[in-house]
């Protein structure tokens, strides 16, 4: 090694310390440590970068003004989405809602018959030619008001669950960002209507309700409904915002809203998700038990919670008046369970 300073080199090309390999370089002394051996392996790459233009972040990559996108790279969504596809509960119960949701709209395209005409000569008959599940105490053809009760099932719970889960959701993203007396008042307002019990609380106040419709069911399971989601999205929420990327952004000067909205909602949202898509087919069982014990739906509206109440009486003489709507309700809350236990499993990275 020759000494510092030593002159016998003319050009800076022949000192020892000039290299044509670009990939090394010695840094100054950082700190008196001494010299620091530093490998910029990237340097043409670093060189190039900045010609085209400034450094994106790898999740922005392939979007204009960006390089170009990194091949292999998947997020949370797209990743749950492949497990989901190659999930067979998943792809059946998937079908099943499908088709249930299906002949909710258009009950028509498998039912031609009138839910509402009867014929007392025909009462309690058991299967005949074009009515394959007999006909109930009415002489009403069960199979077309099985058929027709799942447009009841289907509002009360999508209904239920999407106003469940708006409420919940934001009400515990609130209490969880902001904490504090914010947190402190949200949570105890939830924890009362979290300790009214639900049977309960719909025997008292749909008792009060005259309306035989679908929605004073569902503003009842709404208003009880949401602290259970609201504990969920106010722990996802609290647990997210930790993260680095959150704080960066605060620290960039960030407000509330856009951090809360654009950096933690997304993030925070699956928990919801699958506990929201589980709960769906609990409201569905709810609403046909409140039916059955007589303050949810009421007549005319066709339920196969009013159905299978007024079989249950004739279960003897006439099952099939009660194995058919309570076999397609046990159906319907079954799909959407095993529909929530497959998104759960998908979007939960340790379950993998």
């Amino acid at each position: 090694m020759p000494e510092p300073f030593d002159t016998r080199y003319e050009t800076p090309h022949e000192t020892p310390y000039a290299t044509h390999d670009t990939t090394e370089a010695i840094a100054p002394s950082v700190g008196g440590s001494g010299p620091l051996d530093l490998v910029a392996s990237g340097a043409g790459t670093l060189e190039s970068g900045a010609r085209r233009g400034p450094w994106r972040a790898p999740w922005r990559r392939g979007t204009r003004g960006g390089g170009p996108a990194v091949p292999g790279t998947r997020g949370l969504w797209s990743d749950a989405w492949r497990e989901l596809r190659r999930n067979p509960v998943f792809l059946v119960s998937a079908l099943v809602i499908l088709f249930l949701v299906v002949i909710a709209i258009w009950p028509q395209l498998i039912a031609s018959g009138n839910p509402y005409q009867g014929d007392l000569a025909k009462a309690q008959d058991g299967p005949a030619p074009g009515h394959p599940f007999g006909y109930d105490l009415q002489g009403r053809d069960v199979y077309t008001r099985t058929v027709y009760g799942a447009r009841a099932s289907i509002t009360v719970g999508t209904c239920a669950t999407a106003g469940a889960a708006l409420l919940g959701s934001v009400l515990g993203g609130l209490a969880g960002f902001f904490g504090g007396w914010c947190d402190a008042l949200l949570s105890r307002i939830a924890d009362v209507f979290f300790g009214i019990p639900i049977l309960l609380g719909g025997l008292v106040f749909l008792s009060v309700v005259t309306s035989g419709s679908v929605w004073p069911v569902v503003g009842f399971i709404v208003l009880l409904g949401w602290p259970q989601i609201s504990r969920i999205a106010r722990g996802s929420v609290v647990a997210v915002k930790q993260h680095d990327y959150v704080q960066a952004a605060r620290a960039l000067g960030a407000g509330s809203g856009r951090t809360l909205l654009r950096h933690i909602a997304p993030n925070a949202v699956a928990p919801v998700i699958v506990v929201a898509t589980i709960a769906l087919g609990t409201y569905i069982a709810l609403e046909a038990t409140l039916s059955f014990l007589g303050v949810g739906l009421k007549p005319p509206t066709v339920s196969w919670g009013i159905d299978i109440s007024s079989a249950a009486t004739q279960i003897r003489n006439a099952p099939h008046m009660l194995l058919w709507p309570a076999g397609a309700l046990s159906l319907t809350v079954l799909a959407f369970i095993m529909l929530g236990d497959a998104v759960r499993d998908a979007l939960d990275p340790k379950l993998r």
